[in-house]
């Protein structure tokens, strides 16, 4: 929607998902991303003449990733230096989750007029900048003995920090948007 003649304001909403592997030191996992984002943008166009412009805003960022532990081909699970048979301790389920109020910054190009009417074309490249992530790990069903299960869970809760180490680095998610529209 256009403000004025170098400004618009647009609210989008995305969705991806993505099923991946990935691993710490002590476990390897099974890793399903949800990235749903619903966002409030303010574009500004530096030159009247150009659809070039930058972006900002803020998000709803229902981000998520959801972490199962998948045990050696032996059945074990090896953390913190001590072997845990999946069939007497359970099984490890966890969830990976950001701040929900995330801003964004971008570039892009694309403009929408007030007089033209018809299709447009539009591409965005930027970071949603959605802060450090919160890690949870669990297992559950362990038929193991009190003592093994009190062990399993202080170990898992040192496996949780390793966890969390390892997705430190998507403080940041790039964000790429290619849109199609339509004016009346």
């Amino acid at each position: 929607m256009p403000l004025n003649p170098d400004m618009n304001a647009r609210l989008g909403s995305s969705y991806l998902g993505y099923s991946y592997s990935g691993n710490t030191r002590d476990l390897d996992y099974q890793l399903k991303l949800k990235a749903n984002t619903y966002e409030a943008l303010l574009d500004w166009y530096p030159s009247k003449d150009s659809s070039f412009r930058l972006t900002t805003g803020l998000a709803y960022n229902g981000n998520k990733i959801d972490v199962m532990a998948q045990p050696n081909a032996a059945g074990v699970y090896n953390i913190n230096g001590t072997a845990y048979s999946s069939a007497s301790v359970g099984q490890v389920n966890g969830k990976v989750s950001f701040n929900k109020v995330a801003p964004y910054l971008g570039i892009g190009w694309g403009r929408s007029s007030e007089k033209e009417k018809g299709w447009s074309f539009s591409t965005d490249i930027g970071l949603l900048f959605q802060g450090s992530a919160k890690t949870s790990l669990s297992n559950t069903g362990c038929a193991a003995t009190a003592t093994v299960c009190a062990q399993f869970a202080n170990d898992l809760a040192r496996e949780n920090e390793q966890l969390r180490h390892e997705v430190s680095r998507f403080k940041a998610y790039p964000v790429l948007r290619v849109g199609l529209s339509y004016r009346f």
